[in-house]
């Protein structure tokens, strides 16, 4: 049987780690800080609620990745978008020859940074690197080592970079989780982002609430209003028009949840408050969250790059990215991805498809 290890230890990571020891796979767990996972070294164990219940063992919870990745031939990472690049130096040094790793997710451009760090970093060993669309769960630790999963999303698609390797993802990773669907290629995976729609703007457009309250209470179905959808639902028209540049077919926000969910509405309002899966999903509880923190320089900066690149408008992704630049003080177009800093400046949309499908070749 597959040997799987699972990096990051955090609502989806422990999900994930659970939900798979529960279908009977030798699982490790890596995490970098020794507080999140010390319940789960001591027990041995992590306990599933909600749609799946039970304790299930882990094989090894550790903060030494060369160990949790050793003689591993998935490695499946579960850790917010920006930190992908510390996760590959840290894995360049280590990794084993025709190891499969899955970013869940990639967000936007994921597996094109993870394997220029990769190639950077002097990583000579023969791996396959892929990302999925969005991540398989809705989940939330509710304790720790205890975590809740709401609901598993019905399909999610995955490529790999490049993508003459998605056989691998057959012999691999869909053995292990069918829910996984092969795309064509990452333009799919990366743009299809429904986290960078639904994520940073809903935040702002809450920012008081959040802070007076400190989350308390359901980001989606309290979070988004009539007047919120409307601004989701530009930032996704703007996305579908970026992604229209690679000559590709884009998912709505409103047809992904029918995709996923199985739901649907009139508009995105409708479809949204139709999901069952984001009931008691309550909102981050401090605006330095991961809806920001990995969605804005992960999710819409890149998102707007390419715009740039292919001189196709994103005001409304724009808007957003500057006025959480103002909130957070940062400067988010120079710290997230862009289409220099993922080593495309300079290429068509059609060099890029090359690149993404067949390589360096």
């Amino acid at each position: 049987m597959i040997r799987i290890c699972i990096i990051g230890a955090g609502n989806g990571g422990q999900a994930l780690a659970g939900y798979l020891s529960m279908k009977g796979y030798d699982v490790s767990l890596y995490n970098r800080s020794e507080w999140r996972i010390e319940p789960i070294k001591n027990s041995g164990k992590i306990i599933l609620e909600g749609e799946y219940s039970g304790e299930y063992e882990i094989s090894l919870a550790t903060t030494d990745i060369k160990s949790a990745i050793k003689d591993r031939e998935l490695i499946l990472v579960v850790v917010p978008a920006f930190a992908h690049r510390e996760i590959a130096e840290k894995l360049a040094p280590h990794l084993e020859d025709d190891q499969l790793i899955v970013l869940n997710p990639g967000r936007t451009g994921g597996a094109l940074e993870f394997r220029k760090v990769l190639k950077d970093k002097g990583c000579r060993k023969k791996v396959f690197i892929a990302e999925a669309q969005t991540f398989i769960f809705a989940s939330r630790c509710s304790n720790p080592g205890v975590v809740r999963i709401f609901r598993k999303k019905n399909a999610v698609p995955v490529s790999c970079l490049p993508a003459k390797d998605n056989p691998i993802l057959q012999k691999t990773l869909k053995r292990v989780m069918p829910e996984f669907e092969i795309a064509k290629n990452i333009v799919i995976t990366s743009f299809n982002n429904i986290g960078a729609v639904f994520h940073p703007a809903t935040t702002i457009l809450n920012v008081a609430r959040i802070e007076f309250t400190f989350g308390k209470f359901e980001f989606y179905f309290e979070g988004i209003s009539p007047s919120v959808a409307k601004v989701l639902e530009s930032i996704d028209e703007e996305r579908c028009n970026v992604m229209k540049a690679f000559k590709v077919e884009p998912l709505t926000a409103k047809q992904w949840l029918k995709y996923a969910y199985d739901v649907d509405g009139r508009d995105l309002y409708e479809a949204i408050h139709s999901n069952s899966g984001y009931r008691d999903i309550m909102a981050p509880t401090v605006i330095a969250n991961r809806y920001i923190l990995e969605d804005v320089p992960m999710s819409l900066v890149p998102i707007s790059s390419f715009g740039k690149h292919f001189g196709i408008s994103t005001p409304t992704i724009d808007a957003t990215i500057h006025l959480v630049s103002v909130m957070m003080g940062e400067d988010y177009y120079s710290k997230g991805r862009t289409v220099k800093s993922l080593g495309l400046e300079g290429m068509t949309a059609e060099d890029i498809i090359r690149y993404i499908e067949v390589g360096e070749e």
